[in-house]
């Protein structure tokens, strides 16, 4: 075989999808362990350093596959982490999209951290839920039919979680990984996470709409959150490339907030793109005691759309953004917060 047919036979035997699952018995040991945990907002540093002590604690050989996810260029792009402990009482989902003001224990969020901290450190945007570090992802009425995470009633299409950045360039500060912990699911069961691997996109993408999604023709619209706050419909980042990288390991950036080639063929690429993921996307449904690593650059996530009833048990996800570190958007930096970031 010739080079390029290596490189292609090598990517076809990465993995892109993993299951990770808990024993039963380090189950109740993190249960435990996670009990005596405070509210993480009154000292997230703190809360941070003992979650990482808690799960410092898995066995090795889960221990090494969560780090090996997060710090390898040839890993997974997409982890199932399955039987994990769950509150047994949860008050009614919140139906504002902010976080939930009458939970008494936090066991779901020590698990969201303890992932979060074997990935990179959780940072957050003052255009996405307030600043908050940890975000409750729920169905909110006046956002049903919206592009964002508050939507339901709509297929949210395939894209990375990118930050509106006046360099121009919306895939520079934005996260490296997202966690996804699940308290509830939806009343029927239906609502789908998708996740496209770059990897496996190149592949089922023919070669000419490739090489256009390699060429800088695409402007991505900044995320809703932050065109809401601005008072407008779209703030387009300059043209950039929606693929970029080797071809054994491309990085890919999209918003679900809308794409604009600048010309026909740059728009049929966008839909052959949105065609190619669907046809190799990872399905999850996610239920109580899942949670979902999601590498933000080696690929695209999406859900699919459900009914939500406005009652008190819609489905809810608790989130995290996370960076490998927080040096190279130090200019963002809100002053003495550590972790916030404009």
């Amino acid at each position: 075989m010739n080079a390029a047919e290596n490189i292609a036979a090598d990517l076809r035997s990465k993995p892109t999808f993993i299951d990770v699952i808990i024993p039963d018995g380090v189950r109740e040991s993190l249960r435990e362990q996670l009990g005596g945990l405070g509210d993480p907002a009154q000292d997230i540093d703190w809360a941070m350093a003992r979650c990482h002590q808690i799960f410092a604690t898995l066995p090795i050989d889960l221990l090494q596959t969560v780090l090996d996810f997060g710090r390898h260029a040839d890993t997974p792009g997409v982890a199932r982490v399955s039987n994990l402990p769950v509150e047994h009482e949860l008050p009614d989902t919140p139906d504002d999209g902010g976080p939930c003001r009458a939970k008494s224990t936090y066991l779901s969020e020590g698990v969201l951290l303890g992932l979060s901290g074997m990935l990179g450190e959780p940072v957050g945007f003052t255009t996405e839920k307030n600043g908050q570090l940890i975000h409750d992802v729920i169905p909110v009425a006046d956002g049903a039919a919206t592009q964002t995470n508050r939507s339901s009633t709509v297929f949210l299409n395939f894209h990375n979680d990118i930050v509106y950045d006046a360099v121009g360039s919306y895939n520079v500060s934005n996260p490296d990984f997202l966690v996804l912990n699940c308290l509830r699911a939806d009343h029927e069961g239906v609502a789908g996470t998708y996740y496209a691997d770059a990897r496996d996109v190149c592949q089922a993408l023919d070669v000419r709409s490739l090489k256009l999604l390699r060429e800088p023709l695409f402007k991505l619209n900044a995320p809703g959150s932050y065109a809401r706050m601005a008072g407008q419909d779209e703030i387009l980042s300059d043209p950039v490339p929606i693929i970029t990288g080797p071809e054994w390991s491309p990085e890919i950036a999209s918003s679900a907030n809308g794409v604009h080639g600048v010309s026909r063929d740059a728009e049929a690429a966008l839909r052959r793109l949105q065609s190619a993921c669907r046809e190799v996307a990872h399905e999850v449904f996610l239920r109580p005691g899942q949670a979902l690593l999601i590498n933000n650059r080696k690929g695209l996530h999406a859900r699919s759309e459900f009914e939500p009833r406005y009652d008190g048990r819609d489905r809810w996800l608790q989130r995290t953004y996370i960076r490998r570190n927080h040096w190279s958007i130090r200019d963002r930096a809100v002053f003495e917060a550590r972790r916030l970031h404009v």
